[in-house]
């Protein structure tokens, strides 16, 4: 007996119905980007090794898929090569390319590459999929869409405005509510990281601090002091942990806390100015808050740092992100190109609509109409009428098979049952005499003679 077929871990089939809301979310997406001025872009679903390894830090590495070489790979390891068992030493030999990890570096490589064909500051959107060899579960997967917008070339902070906005934009059209954009600087976890005489352990620091919310105040204490920062330097902290109070207060807090470090309070100053811009020019349906533990993406954000949390009372992580990047292109030879950018969830947004069952209800609509076949003659007929109203955009079928009995007929009135078409046309031998349709409305039973005028404007 043969096996039954099945996916690798971490990838999905999508039906008819998901199909449709997710091109919805990315449809939705794609026309705000537009509205703000982005560009389409694509690039390749791998790329050389060298462009993506050592980009992500040492875990992303790890969560990178490698390609093997084609032909007969092996012949270029040497015995003392296969038998050391060295992962870094064998791969590189055997792999030269890899599936891309994210949207950001190809999108990097892509401005030095067609650097003289741009025109700076340089808009662009993505919606690709992308690979990681991650761990599975709700909201995660290996394989998933990405959909990124990025403005390189310019050190504007008006940029960080207006994605705050694109992302208000884009919940606002969704219908979804309550959503919370949370934005930090990395220029202040670094104040903090000099206030504390931690500046070597910044990345140790910004871990630690990042749990907060979830292990509480002593817990993070603790895993600090393992890291080796000092008693002293935890003390200084002690008004993050107590940090209260909108935007503005925040703001002040912080102020004391980083008096004496020039580089934290370059960082405030910054986030005042975003948030003076979005106060004045107000959200629809977001909320901007600070978040001086958000430190996502330490390894290239130099800047503000978004996170975008899903409304209050759904389980779920983060539903888009992004920040501002210095020097991305740098680490391909294009230096001092500042760039800023953001990406959205697809795949968290949709079980977040799925759960508030914010999906449109006629979107998953497919055929309006199934005509059912009798025979050649009558069948012949009816496709001059599908033609017809698929000319006028009216999605309509002639099922394929003839019914030569009330068995068959019902198959064919099962079929559109069960593909939820909301009409079905008999033409039969009686109707093809007389040139009219019966139209049977498959919700009420209720069923009228008419001719093809009346159809169509009763199906428009």
């Amino acid at each position: 007996m043969a096996q039954k077929p099945s996916i690798p871990k971490g990838t999905r089939d999508f039906n008819a119905e998901e199909v449709a809301k997710r091109s919805y979310i990315m449809e939705t997406i794609k026309e705000q980007f537009q509205i703000f001025g982005f560009q389409p872009i694509e690039t390749p679903s791998f790329e050389n090794s060298e462009t993506l390894m050592g980009k992500y830090g040492d875990e992303g590495d790890r969560l990178i898929f490698k390609i093997l070489n084609s032909g007969e790979y092996l012949k270029k390891i040497s015995e003392d090569d296969y038998n050391s068992k060295s992962e870094s030493l064998i791969t590189p030999k055997i792999s030269e390319k890899a599936l891309r990890y994210d949207l950001t570096v190809p999108f990097a490589r892509y401005v030095v590459q067609h650097q003289n064909e741009i025109e700076f500051p340089f808009k662009r959107y993505q919606i690709q999929p992308v690979w990681r060899a991650d761990r599975p579960q709700k909201g995660r997967f290996r394989e998933f869409f990405q959909c990124d917008a990025d403005v390189v070339g310019s050190k504007s902070l008006f940029q960080e405005v207006e994605f705050v906005q694109l992302y208000d934009a884009v919940f606002s059209a969704l219908k979804l509510e309550g959503v919370t954009i949370k934005i930090n600087n990395r220029k202040i976890l670094s104040g903090i990281a000099e206030v504390i005489g931690a500046q070597d352990k910044l990345i140790d620091f910004t871990v630690a601090l990042d749990k907060l919310d979830k292990i509480g105040e002593e817990k993070v204490k603790e895993e600090m002091r393992g890291k080796g920062i000092s008693e002293e330097g935890i003390s200084k902290l002690q008004p993050l942990f107590t940090l209260k109070g909108d935007f503005g207060n925040q703001i002040e807090s912080l102020k004391s806390i980083l008096s004496t470090s020039e580089i934290g309070l370059k960082g405030i100053e910054e986030l005042k100015f975003i948030n003076t811009a979005i106060s004045n020019l107000k959200l629809k349906t977001a909320t901007l808050q600070l978040d001086v533990t958000l430190a996502r993406g330490l390894n290239y954000y130099t800047g503000a740092i978004f996170e975008v949390s899903a409304p209050e009372g759904v389980k779920m992580g983060s539903i888009g992100g992004g920040g501002r990047y210095d020097d991305l292109t740098g680490i391909f030879g294009l230096k001092d190109m500042s760039g800023v950018g953001i990406s959205f969830g697809l795949d968290r947004i949709y079980l977040v609509l799925e759960e508030l069952d914010l999906f449109p209800s006629t979107i998953a609509e497919s055929t309006k109409v199934l005509f059912i076949n009798f025979g050649d003659k009558e069948a012949m007929f009816s496709l001059g009428a599908v033609t017809k109203l698929r000319q006028a955009n009216v999605k309509a079928e002639l099922f394929p098979d003839a019914a030569f009995s009330g068995k068959q007929m019902k198959k064919q009135m099962n079929y559109a049952n069960r593909r939820n078409i909301p009409f079905v046309v008999i033409m039969g031998e009686e109707e093809l005499k007389s040139e009219v349709f019966t139209l049977k409305n498959m919700a009420s039973g209720e069923q009228h003679k008419v001719d093809f005028e009346a159809l169509f404007n009763l199906l428009k």
